[in-house]
């Protein structure tokens, strides 16, 4: 069914890894949507804005038949779903789930909606560190190797949840 798409969980506020649980859930419900693994989840310092709890940051694999765009507005809404309201809240700040469409299978998107793969990601510890865990020889275009993304990075302070 469909192509592999890759997710960033994330979150800090109130019980986050029922909230992983639940968004996986609710994502494998949805037509379209098949969840296949998740990594790890891993206690990660807060980034960009600095002063705030620690997060949990997890990635999972899909499988899926819907476009980019609308896989995103299916992530979005299981977001919303769990009290994520996006106008309201600080760059960087806080939250209840975020879920970040990082990659999708063969996809190289750069529109005013979506940018695949994910723009910022090579410079993000806290999603390379579970995604080589989950799936450290992919390739992601123009990126290179997941699990060489990783290691040029400072993965200090990050900490898997046993």
């Amino acid at each position: 069914m469909g192509r592999r798409a890759w997710v960033g969980l994330g979150g800090n506020v109130g019980d986050v890894a029922a909230a992983f649980v639940s968004a996986l859930g609710q994502l494998d419900a949805l037509p379209g949507i098949a969840v296949e693994a998740c990594s790890p989840r891993y206690r990660t310092p807060a980034w960009g804005l600095e002063d705030q709890p620690a997060f949990l940051n997890a990635v999972a694999r899909l499988r899926t038949t819907l476009a980019p765009v609308d896989l995103l507005a299916a992530l979005q809404a299981v977001e919303r779903a769990h009290g994520r309201e996006r106008a309201r809240e600080t760059r960087w700040g806080p939250r209840t789930l975020d879920l970040d469409l990082l990659a999708v299978e063969d996809v190289v998107l750069d529109s005013p909606d979506l940018v695949l793969p994910h723009p910022r990601l090579a410079e993000r510890a806290f999603v390379l560190v579970p995604w080589a865990a989950l799936e450290p020889d992919l390739v992601l275009p123009g990126l290179g190797r997941v699990a060489q993304l990783r290691d040029a990075l400072d993965c200090s302070g990050i900490e898997a949840i046993p």
